[in-house]
């Protein structure tokens, strides 16, 4: 049986675009400090070629990890999680939770760029830019760390500033 927390391949297609414009917003973060790694930005890419049906699931299950490991020439927290969001977004055709952890980590990155207001501005942005049927194939994911099947279990997303973000994004969600 599939997790909850992968979602239909439908849906998975339908939060890709959101996590490819969530993790897109913090791209420049990271291409400030590693102009030449183009990881992230395909991971982006490729998330966004998901989304509209140009690549298949079983070829971006292979290369889901391809673009968080750009986070390795990122220099600074910000360049970090904004890579580790490109790698989240593109590793939603494998798992629609993923989205979640991609606006998690955008947040971030925004957050340890601008502390004074980048994360609260994000994740803003990140509810305000949520179409009915996104924010309808969200909310079918189960509440973090209700499930430990996924990327939505206790493990990293659960804990700390994502966490946080996860929980906003979530309580955002059930508002709607």
């Amino acid at each position: 049986m599939l997790s909850p927390q992968s979602l239909s391949e439908n849906d998975r297609r339908l939060v890709a675009a959101w996590a490819a414009d969530c993790a897109e917003r913090v791209l420049p973060l990271f291409e400030a400090e590693a102009p030449l790694d183009d990881r992230a930005r395909d991971g982006i890419r490729r998330a966004r070629a998901f989304s509209q049906g140009e690549l298949d699931a079983a070829g971006e299950i292979r290369r889901r990890f391809v673009a968080g490991r750009a986070s390795q020439s990122a220099t600074t927290p910000a360049g970090k999680a904004a890579a580790w969001a490109a790698g989240q977004a593109a590793g939603v055709a494998h798992m629609g939770a993923h989205a979640l952890g991609a606006a998690a980590f955008a947040a971030k990155a925004a957050e340890l760029a601008d502390p004074r207001r980048g994360g609260a501005a994000e994740l803003a942005w990140q509810v305000a830019h949520l179409d009915t049927a996104t924010a309808e194939a969200l909310s079918l994911l189960p509440l973090l760390g209700k499930d430990s099947s996924g990327p939505l279990g206790t493990g990293l997303l659960a804990s700390g500033v994502l966490g946080e973000n996860i929980r906003f994004l979530q309580a955002a969600l059930a508002r709607r």
